[in-house]
């Protein structure tokens, strides 16, 4: 976890699959409009600068529940959660489980439905068409060629297990999905307020208003591949 000290409430950043927040969102963070608030950029388990512990299972409930803890021993209530693909779709886990941490969401190409596994194709649906032992002894070399030195330059500092079984939660899904948790999530007068920039397959008005925001520098940039 890195933390700038600032004006609360503060603003938690997560990343996504194969991410680290310090490499996504320190040039947010910094942006005139956004600095001055009290930041705390996280990596989920098996990413980044977190532990990597094999024995832990990675699904959605578990790493946001993990991210509760870290929240609580930070003493933050009512963050402003900034988070982008598989880290939307635990912010929004995490808002369902623990809504006294969370006040609002901005979930940035969020995940928010299960997605096909297939073989070769990039982000969590190929990862996750491996079994844990082909991924492991194998398969990772080859999602690392198809994802290019510029994911794989944050990726490469994932746990295998972590990034494996992530992927494979993330296409899973959830019951409801986190698509219809989130609506219902912006229904309730007692939740977190819900603002989704450019879901996955969503609007062109949504996608015009998330490259605006990119242009400003508001938003992570994207690498030309989804680390979802």
């Amino acid at each position: 976890m890195v933390e700038l000290p600032g004006q609360e409430p503060p603003r938690v950043y997560v990343h996504g699959l194969g991410a680290t927040s310090p490499a996504y969102f320190a040039e947010v963070v910094a942006h005139p409009l956004l600095a001055g608030r009290r930041s705390l950029l996280i990596d989920v388990l098996g990413h980044g600068l977190s532990d990597r512990p094999t024995g832990f299972d990675y699904t959605l409930e578990s790493h946001a529940d993990a991210l509760a803890a870290a929240l609580a021993r930070a003493d933050v209530v009512g963050a402003e959660l900034v988070a982008h693909s598989m880290g939307g779709s635990v912010a929004i886990v995490l808002a369902a489980r623990h809504p006294r941490l969370v006040s609002r969401l901005v979930l940035v190409d969020a995940n928010l439905d299960p997605v096909e596994r297939t073989a070769g194709s990039g982000g969590s649906s190929g990862i996750a068409s491996y079994s844990e032992q082909e991924f492991l002894t194998g398969g990772w070399a080859e999602v690392r060629d198809r994802a290019g030195a510029h994911w794989w330059s944050t990726m490469r500092l994932a746990g295998r297990e972590a990034l494996h079984r992530s992927a494979v939660h993330l296409t899973r899904g959830t019951v409801p999905t986190r698509k219809r948790s989130s609506k219902l999530g912006g229904a309730a007068t007692t939740s977190p307020h819900w603002r989704v920039v450019a879901p996955a397959g969503g609007r062109a008005a949504d996608r015009g208003r998330a490259a605006a925001a990119r242009n400003r520098g508001l938003l992570p940039r994207s690498t030309g591949r989804r680390s979802c």
